[in-house]
Parts: structure tokens; sequence; C-alpha cells
């Protein structure tokens, strides 16, 4: 039986992997230590010396040189979350360790959060319910963009905005994506249109582009003023994507549009920052992505991928070396 050790934070261990998760791992490997830490490791890296494998979730240690050498016997690690950014070096790659990632589970709340918002600003939902707070009355009726042939705008079409644009098939609405892939676009029903086209003729624009050095700051004022009327932007992906003092300025000059923020850079936003106080944005505390009981589902797919490997046979969610810097 293979050896296998969990390492992530301690929050993390007991949100992502609940009691049915870690009896399953506890019948086909040998975890033959309590769980441990970033900072465990670190400070007795003899603990590592048995794993063949680890699994892990946020607050994964950093597969430097000193972990790798420490764990001699590593093989795969299973992470039960997101990115691998934080962990992954190429030290690891170049010694040939397997590591798989939820992050596919970790979209289907992503992609479900932004539908929910897309759907209500199609109706200007954020418009009237704020409206309805500061005045004390119930505002004056204007028009909405609804959800019958309206122009629903993807910015990407990666796991999430993919699963986005599917989510978005039974309705009444016209899917546009800036994608590369024209085939892409159409296998998801989508027209492939330019990022000035997105903007310009979105009443909801939805982001899910990742942090990438690449796309820093893709997104400008200008492309925000080209809005129509009444339209609302959507960002769950990344803050450092969208130039945010400029979307600032803009938002300031145009009260007619809305923004709608999972994700800010910084994050949260500095004190005193406007994105608090404008009355044309709403925050969200980074809450799409997978939280509280969401999280089991990232576990389950560690489960899941285990069999396959112990199995001997294809994992459905490995991560290679050149896919670990698109996984924001």
């Amino acid at each position: 039986m293979l050896k296998g050790l969990f390492v992530m934070r301690t929050q993390a261990y007991s949100t992502i992997y609940g009691p049915s998760e870690l009896d399953e791992i506890g019948q086909l490997v040998d975890i033959y230590a309590p769980q441990q830490t970033a900072a465990s490791v670190q400070e007795d890296p003899s603990v590592l010396a048995e794993a063949d494998v680890i699994f892990s979730g946020w607050g994964m240690a950093k597969m430097d040189d000193a972990f790798l050498a420490a764990a001699p016997r590593l093989k795969a690690v299973f992470y039960g979350a997101g990115s691998i950014r934080g962990f992954a070096t190429d030290a690891g790659w170049d010694r040939g360790i397997l590591v798989t990632s939820a992050y596919a589970a970790n979209a289907i709340p992503t992609a479900e959060y932004a539908l929910s918002q897309i759907l209500f600003s199609l109706k200007r939902g954020w418009f009237y319910a704020l409206a309805v707070k500061r005045d004390g009355r119930y505002p004056k009726r204007e028009p909405v963009p609804g959800a019958y042939q309206s122009e629903v705008g993807l910015v990407s079409l990666g796991m999430i905005g993919s699963r986005v644009a599917r989510l978005l098939q039974p309705f009444d609405v016209r899917v546009l994506a800036y994608t590369s892939s024209e085939e892409k676009a159409a296998s998801l029903g989508a027209e492939r249109c330019s990022l000035e086209e997105v903007f310009a003729r979105s009443d909801v624009v939805s982001m899910h582009t990742p942090w990438l050095k690449e796309t820093e700051g893709m997104i400008t004022g200008e492309h925000f003023a080209a809005m129509k009327p009444n339209a609302t932007f959507i960002n769950t992906a990344r803050g450092a994507v969208v130039r945010e003092g400029e979307m600032i300025e803009v938002l300031r000059e145009r009260t007619d549009l809305f923004a709608v923020l999972d994700v800010t850079y910084p994050e949260p936003p500095e004190p005193g920052s406007p994105l608090y106080t404008l009355p044309n944005v709403v925050l969200t505390p980074h809450i799409a992505g997978s939280l509280s009981g969401e999280c089991r589902r990232m576990g389950g797919y560690v489960v899941e991928e285990l069999k396959r490997y112990l199995c001997g046979e294809p994992q459905l969610w490995p991560i290679s070396r050149e896919q670990a810097a698109t996984l924001a």
C-alpha cells in the first residue's frame, strides 16, 4: 500500500476533506502521520521521508529543492483546490512528479455565481435594490435588457467561461465570446467577437480571463466607456486584468453602468478606495469560488483522481508545467 500525507492549512484540511473523503483515502493509502502544514514540514522535513503521495489544498508547502530532497519517494500530489502556482516549481516538474488539481470542481460554483449575476443584472436588479435601500421608496420603472434576445458577453472561454456559456444555453440570450477559437465558440453556441465588440454590444459582460503577465490591465477605461447604456460588468476572474483606476473614472461619469466585482486588485481594495462608496459598484468578498460545503466537491475530485491513479488509469485533471501558469 502506498504511503501518504496531508499537507495544507488546517482550516483547508477540515473544509475540503470531510469524513467520507478521509475514510475513502484511508482505505486506499496508508496515512502514516497527522495532517501537516507548510510550517510543520519546514520545521521537521523528516516527516516527508515516507510519502509516496501527498494530499493537499490551500496552504500547500512550496516544493522547492529542500522539500523535494526530504521527500525522495514522492511521486504524486493530489491538490484539492485550484491554482497550483503557489507551490509548484521547476524542480518538481523536472523530477516528473504528477500534480492533479480540483480546479474543475472549483469552476462549478464560480460559474453558478456568474450565471446568477448575469440574470440578475439583465433585470438591472442591483440598480433597483440599491435605489430602494438608498431612497426608502420604489424608484420609477426604467427599461431593462431582460433575458430575452439580449446579448451577454463572455471574456475568455476557459474552464469557467465555457461552463457559463453552457449554463446560458437554456435562456433566450445571444452569447458573444472573446476567444481565440472560432470552433470553441461555435460549439458553445456563442458568436466569436473582438474584445471591443464584446464590450460595445453586450448588455452584460462577464470576465473569465486568468491573471497572466500578458493579461494584466487588458480591460481599459475605453472598454467601459464603450459599453451600452445601463450595461453591467461582472468580474469573477482576477482584479489585475482590469485597469481599476480607469474603470473607476468611467463609472463616476457613467452612472448608468454597474460593476459587480467579486475580485479586485489589490484584494480587498485599499481603505478609502472609491469601490467601497461608488453607488454603481457592488463588491462581494471573493465568494464566487468554493465556500464551506462546496469545498467538499473538491475533496471528492481528489478521491476519484486517486482511484484512477491506483488503477493505472489516466488522470482527468493532471496539470502540466505549461498549464500551471494559466490556472489563476
